[in-house]
């Protein structure tokens, strides 16, 4: 039978249906190419996370003789936070927030002893929220708390497979060398000089060494670098040009140390901060000397970030990257007669941050302008939202934290957020306002300064009848809703 011929109504209705298809496809090209100029024309992150780093920081003033010219060059150009603290005054828990968007009191996870993707098996991390946007992440060195965390990253040095973020790195071959080590000592509590250079050390200076190659090349996409610098986490052991910075008869002892600093503390604090270092480092007459060895391992640890740095501003990306630089909790040198981390004070729970963001940024096309301090308290688990804002992505959906690009434009903006640090403990936590702290500990115990007046901590005023009206404003503050801990294999 002879085919029909096609009318001339079937052939328009085949045009538009032609046309349709092709006006569709231009338009997903179209879209596709606009995402991809979008994604090109996004600025670069350099995410910097310097361990157990306390005020001790030239532009911050924490101790006379910190060694930091690279940390301060940063300062110079961009804005300093002075008045920032960690969410969790240990690594763990600290770092989980930072990179999650997620405060401990929601997920539970309080401790360095429980482990990360036993609590959070499902929340998406920082670098893989940027890749799932058209970024390129990768990272090297100490981000999350031991481990990598591989599938959120497209790259990482060392091999991510193997879930180890440390290179090799130099240490004595006989330890301990400083003090004689008890059986309820953390083994890594040591310090001393190595004969030997930044490159046979290892560690932190194979880091910078590959996060510097990474900034040498060309990129197809926008990239989150992510460069994680051990030092001054212990052990305090650094090639001896480093403690030559420091000769040891001429090494100050910590300001905000005073003798009887925990007569007015409850007896919750007075335990915490009396962990039995300190009195064991005095002892053998240690103190000095591992003063000298923080302060040697912050001036290796700053000659590290100048090597990234140095490679920044050497490579076609200088002009496009935003710079954050950021410790995950501070440290006690004796403050509160305590050693280590883990309590409320500022000595632990205040951290340098540092933001500089170029001109051109969707969030900021001004750029931040150079040398601006800004006091107002913040708080690290700001930095999720404060990315999503200044690259211009959508926000992650349920987070904690206030986007930090108010204050990036004008650091005296309203600000009338208070700054949460959370302990070990539910119940334990430190709020932070621009001139006040209170601690609480979940037996009822109390702290208040004023910090305006007694930066060091050193009078709590829970006792002071001139101050209840404070006092009721600060409880007022405390985090909601605790979630217990969630208890998990160490």
């Amino acid at each position: 039978m002879p085919r029909r011929a096609s009318t001339p109504s079937q052939y328009v209705v085949y045009a538009a249906v032609l046309l349709g298809s092709l006006l569709s496809t231009c338009a997903v090209r179209a879209a596709d190419r606009s995402e991809r100029d979008a994604n090109r024309a996004r600025p670069n992150i350099l995410f910097i996370a310097v361990d157990d780093l306390n005020d001790w920081v030239g532009c911050l003033g924490g101790h006379p003789q910190a060694h930091t010219p690279n940390i301060d060059r940063l300062a110079r150009t961009g804005v300093l936070f002075t008045n920032a603290y960690c969410p969790a005054a240990s690594c763990n828990p600290s770092r989980s927030a930072i990179m999650t968007g997620l405060a401990p009191r929601r997920t539970g996870l309080y401790t360095n002893r429980q482990k990360m993707r036993a609590v959070l098996p499902d929340a998406e991390i920082m670098p893989k929220y940027f890749s799932r946007h058209g970024y390129w992440s990768a990272g090297s060195g100490k981000i999350l708390h031991y481990f990598i965390d591989a599938p959120s990253w497209d790259d990482y040095f060392p091999d991510k497979a193997k879930e180890n973020p440390f290179p090799r790195t130099l240490y004595p071959k006989k330890r301990p060398v400083s003090i004689p080590r008890l059986p309820w000592m953390y083994v890594e509590t040591d310090w001393g000089p190595l004969d030997a250079t930044d490159e046979q050390f290892g560690g932190d200076y194979l880091v910078s060494k590959w996060v510097g190659e990474q900034l040498q090349r060309k990129h197809d996409k926008p990239f989150f670098l992510a460069c994680g610098i051990y030092r001054p986490h212990e052990p305090w052991f650094v090639p001896k040009k480093y403690f030559d910075l420091f000769p040891l008869d001429d090494v100050q002892l910590p300001k905000g140390y005073k003798a009887d600093d925990l007569d007015d503390l409850p007896p919750i604090g007075q335990r915490l901060g009396r962990n039995r270092y300190f009195a064991h480092i005095r002892e053998h007459k240690q103190w000095r000397p591992a003063v000298r060895g923080y302060l040697a391992s912050i001036a290796f640890a700053d000659a590290m970030v100048g090597r990234v740095l140095d490679a920044l501003d050497k490579s076609p990306h200088r002009d496009n990257t935003i710079v954050v630089l950021w410790s995950d909790h501070g440290w006690h040198l004796g403050e509160k007669e305590h050693w280590q981390k883990f309590t409320g004070w500022r000595a632990c729970a205040r951290v340098p941050l540092l933001i500089r963001v170029p001109k051109g940024v969707t969030g900021l096309p001004q750029g931040t302008k150079a040398g601006v301090r800004c006091d107002r308290p913040v708080n690290l688990i700001d930095l999720f939202k404060t990315l999503c804002d200044l690259t211009g992505l959508p926000q992650q959906p349920g987070i904690d934290g206030n986007s930090l690009v108010p204050l990036l434009r004008d650091p005296n903006a309203p600000w009338p957020h208070a700054s949460i640090t959370h302990l070990d403990v539910p119940g334990r936590y430190a709020v932070s306002t621009q001139r006040w702290r209170y601690i609480h500990y979940e037996r009822g115990g109390e702290e208040l300064y004023d910090i305006e007046r007694d930066p060091y901590e050193w009078t709590n005023l829970v006792q002071d009848g001139k101050h209840i009206e404070m006092l009721i404003r600060m409880r007022a503050l405390a985090p909601k809703n605790m979630k217990p801990r969630v208890e998990t294999q160490k």
